[in-house]
């Protein structure tokens, strides 16, 4: 079961508003040994939960390529996501009422952030692996650069140094989708749901590609309308409204939108240039949101970089599909 961080105090983000308190929800599986060197961190993506067991089925738990029996690992969910850290569903301190669209926007440095403070109370000073794919990519590549001699390995998955404009408009166009959702603007349960189920199947065109809808949603011959991929696209829409808040999905959107490691830092070169970490960066082939490219300035510009692409049918949703292919490329680069 997931647990709860508190932290008490006014939270400072990179905008300069506050959140008057501070609460994330983590999972731990594993134990920490006594030198507390078997620190396994795991950064999710958008609309993930905190237990990666849940949805990197197969890469982490007992027995697996990320073993729990021999490491610790640690997994937060991200502040704006509605599993249990602050989010715009929360309730605010001073006026008892629902954040709703009055929650501050915040950035992908705000959230490495948290996770420092969720470390520091944790007691934990170094972190063996660093690991991140997508959004969750994003994070892990902040915190390095932020805290380089507490990342001791760092793998990076189908993600960027400056999220592109390429994917900003697509993060737009959802949101423009779940703004047309005339109840978003309401602070009621389900507010928005039509408007994220709209997003979602859009945001799939960019997870998936030509290929894998080639592949995985062929009709008979004699199909003339209720198409497999019509369907498909209305059942993906529907099982993420069921399990995910449409405020929440919008201001994570936002926050993707706003990585950028070389903001404040002269450029994405010389930011990258901090990391110290043995890092791994792994692309997908097929990949239409974060194009193998990004991946490739990624390695090229860490001083101990090193690239590996996988191929697949999946595109950008291979980073949580081709477990056994990921395995593989940990394997070879890393004694986990």
């Amino acid at each position: 079961m997931p647990e709860i961080f508190k932290h008490n105090k006014p939270f400072q983000l990179e905008n300069g508003e506050f959140l008057q308190e501070l609460e994330v929800s983590y999972t731990t599986l594993g134990k920490l040994n006594q030198e507390k060197s078997n620190v396994i961190w795991v950064c999710h993506a958008l609309t993930a939960n905190a237990n990666p067991e849940d949805w990197w089925k197969g890469l982490i738990g007992k027995g697996k390529g990320i073993d729990t029996e021999k490491y610790f690992v640690v997994c937060a969910n991200i502040i704006g996501s509605c599993y249990g850290s602050i989010n715009p569903k929360s309730i605010h301190p001073e006026t008892g009422e629902v954040y709703g669209l009055n929650f501050p926007l915040f950035s992908i440095r705000d959230i490495t952030k948290s996770l420092e403070l969720l470390s520091g109370a944790l007691e934990i000073e170094q972190i063996q692996f660093l690991i991140g794919g997508s959004m969750g990519g994003m994070q892990a590549i902040e915190w390095a650069i932020q805290k380089p001699d507490k990342i001791k390995n760092l793998v990076l998955l189908a993600t960027n140094a400056r999220h592109s404009s390429w994917g900003i408009a697509l993060n737009e166009t959802q949101r423009m989708a779940i703004e047309a959702d005339s109840t978003f603007y309401e602070n009621k349960e389900n507010a928005g749901k039509k408007g994220l189920e709209a997003a979602r199947a859009i945001a799939l065109l960019s997870y998936r590609n030509y290929n894998t809808y080639r592949s995985t949603q062929i009709d008979l011959e004699h199909t003339a309308d209720q198409y497999r991929a019509s369907s498909y696209q209305k059942y993906q829409g529907e099982k993420l409204s069921k399990r995910f808040d449409a405020k929440c999905y919008w201001y994570l959107s936002k926050a993707m939108d706003s990585h950028n490691v070389g903001r404040n830092r002269g450029d994405c070169e010389k930011a990258l240039a901090k990391i110290q970490a043995e890092t791994l960066v792994i692309g997908i082939q097929s990949d239409l949101l974060f194009p193998v490219e990004e991946q490739e300035f990624l390695a090229q510009s860490i001083s101990k970089g090193k690239l590996e692409v996988i191929d697949s049918i999946y595109g950008h949703d291979g980073f949580l599909i081709e477990v056994e292919k990921i395995k593989s490329v940990l394997q070879k680069h890393f004694k986990l």
